[in-house]
């Protein structure tokens, strides 16, 4: 799986955050699993 510049990712066990800053192929790990991609918030609308 390839990394995408700017993506977030977090730790299942120690709920560590990462911002990618270099997008490349493999994979994030944290505590020995890979990390889980953060979907992005939703933001207040500026009405």
């Amino acid at each position: 799986m390839a990394n995408q510049l700017g993506k977030r990712f977090q730790c299942e066990v120690c709920n560590t955050e990462v911002l990618c800053i270099k997008a490349g192929d493999g994979a994030i790990e944290c505590c020995g699993k890979p990390m889980e991609l953060m979907q992005p918030k939703v933001l207040p609308s500026a009405d």
